[in-house]
């Protein structure tokens, strides 16, 4: 049976664990779509600025100044028609520019400006880039949160499929992305249980972002590296890399194998007993629960600065990383600043540094003394919904089945786990997936513009 969850301010009930993530963006987002073809309602050149009346039924207007119409003409003079970069020279147009004339036209607005300089903006360019009102009109897939039940259907792609040549391997890929978009993680069956087979299909995304760890990793229980993960220890939950400015968007894991003896590999056993099973969590769907069931404490993880550090290889490497300033940090949960949807979890324990003085909210009225306290209360919270079985989704790798977790969103662990284990993969970048997925949803159609 699912869990029912109402939402605030909303009638619809919709399922605990699979469910549309359209709860974390603000209520006032419109969707508009026209009915006809948009035009010209008023001219205020007093105010340096036109309407555009995009449905005459609803009278529904966005207001466009003047001097950014003629910064963002998409003429090949003002936009280099192969690099797609600006040449005007922004600051050579008078702040107080005026057209010389604005038309309507059934594929969009025409404006000629002084010197006869004729822009031409399409209307579903327009209305994209509305800024006064805003108007949101994602041709993204919608983000879907799930919990311990998306074990009954977990998504799952063919490595065959992947790397077939062509269209036909590039739309796969471009399933594959939009799937990891909307889950947060996907399986990929059929995958060859080598090293530089799991390295071909990392790179079939983007490039392999390198960090300390190296470029593509292998790696056993031996405390190769300064990490709890180079160990035979369980793990709980967490992302990777908080300690980073930029914390890597995908990491990919391929368990190669897991023998009972450590002096031979490639005899799995009986991996039940052997433990190390792979333990998922919807980072967004956990905050989902923690703002309607403790939204003062959803509220101080928005916004309180814990540090992060990683420290375990100074003595081989030299390196410290920790965020910006030994006691600075980043929240917990991270929002989008214009529509305040959540886009970001990031959440280590074992990473976590000392609390500092900069841990304080510049705007809260409480005092250090009275705030850490209800971080602790709030800490708690997050890791009880973190912590049920209802959230987490285990599940025992085996090799020829690799996963690949959005870093931003799904928290991974393990259990312990006894014998040789011998994991391989790599992250990629935040940036370079999501432009690599862009670059496929614009190539086959999906994606509005290349700006």
């Amino acid at each position: 049976m699912l869990l029912r969850t109402r939402f605030p301010g909303n009638n619809k009930r919709w399922p605990t664990g699979l469910w549309r993530a359209g709860y974390f963006g603000r209520e006032s987002i419109q969707r508009l779509y026209a009915t006809s073809t948009p035009r010209i309602t008023k001219r205020e050149d007093n105010k340096g600025s036109l309407q555009i009346n995009w449905e005459p039924q609803t009278n529904t207007q966005s207001r466009f100044d003047y001097i950014w119409l003629r910064d963002h003409c998409l003429c090949t003079s003002c936009v280099h028609p192969k690099t797609k970069q600006r040449m005007l020279n922004t600051f050579d147009i008078p702040t107080n520019i005026k057209p010389l004339r604005a038309d309507n036209r059934q594929d969009g607005l025409v404006v000629v400006w002084p010197h006869e300089h004729e822009s031409v903006y399409p209307w579903e360019w327009l209305k994209r880039h509305s800024y006064d009102p805003p108007i949101v009109q994602s041709s993204q897939p919608q983000q879907v949160l799930w919990n311990a039940q998306i074990s009954n259907s977990p998504p799952t792609v063919s490595y065959e499929d992947i790397m077939k040549p062509g269209e036909q391997g590039d739309r796969t890929l471009l399933h594959w992305l939009s799937t990891i978009h909307t889950y947060g993680f996907s399986f990929i069956s059929g995958v060859p249980p080598t090293p530089s087979a799991t390295e071909t299909l990392v790179r079939r995304i983007a490039f392999i972002r390198e960090t300390h760890y190296g470029a593509f990793w292998e790696f056993t229980s031996d405390l190769g590296k300064g990490d709890t993960a180079y160990t035979n220890l369980g793990l709980d939950v967490h992302t990777d890399n908080t300690y980073f400015t930029d914390p890597s968007g995908l990491q990919l894991f391929h368990l190669l194998d897991h023998s009972s003896d450590s002096n031979s590999l490639g005899s799995l056993g009986d991996q039940t007993t052997l433990g190390g099973q792979t333990i998922l969590v919807d980072g967004f769907h956990a905050a989902s629960l923690l703002r309607s069931n403790h939204p003062s404490s959803y509220h101080l993880l928005s916004n309180l600065r814990i540090p992060s550090h990683a420290s375990g290889d100074f003595s081989s490497s030299g390196y410290i990383f920790r965020t910006e300033h030994p006691t600075a940090g980043y929240p917990v949960l991270t929002h989008n600043p214009s529509t305040d949807q959540l886009v970001q979890v990031r959440w280590n324990n074992y990473d976590r540094a000392p609390i500092g003085p900069t841990f304080l909210d510049a705007n809260s009225a409480l005092s250090n003394a009275e705030l850490i306290p209800k971080f602790y209360s709030a800490l708690s919270h997050f890791h009880t919904i973190l912590s049920s079985d209802e959230s987490r989704y285990v599940v025992q790798l085996k090799p020829g089945t690799a996963v690949v977790l959005d870093n931003h969103r799904v928290l991974h662990g393990r259990t312990a786990f006894t014998g040789r284990r011998r994991m391989c993969g790599a992250y990629v970048g935040a940036d370079e997936w999501r432009a690599r997925l862009a670059g496929l949803r614009f190539t086959f159609g999906d994606e509005p513009g290349l700006v």
